[in-house]
């Protein structure tokens, strides 16, 4: 629970400043796309948020 608030802050965070900032881009649709379906509850929406825990214990894994 605490892993997918901190996504949801993160990116909500991260799509403000890329409108504030840039503008709209194809990148800044990507996240905006992530972002959509960490918030939504499709079908797909439980993939994406596997695939994002899978990428935040990969990164968490890396000892330095």
């Amino acid at each position: 629970m605490i892993l997918n608030m901190s996504g949801v802050v993160l990116l909500g965070v991260i799509v403000f400043l890329f409108c504030r900032k840039d503008g709209l881009k194809g990148s800044h649709a990507t996240v905006c796309g992530l972002f959509g379906f960490y918030l939504s509850s499709t079908a797909i929406a439980p993939s994406i948020k596997a695939g994002g825990s899978s990428l935040a214990n990969l990164i968490g894994g890396i000892n330095f």
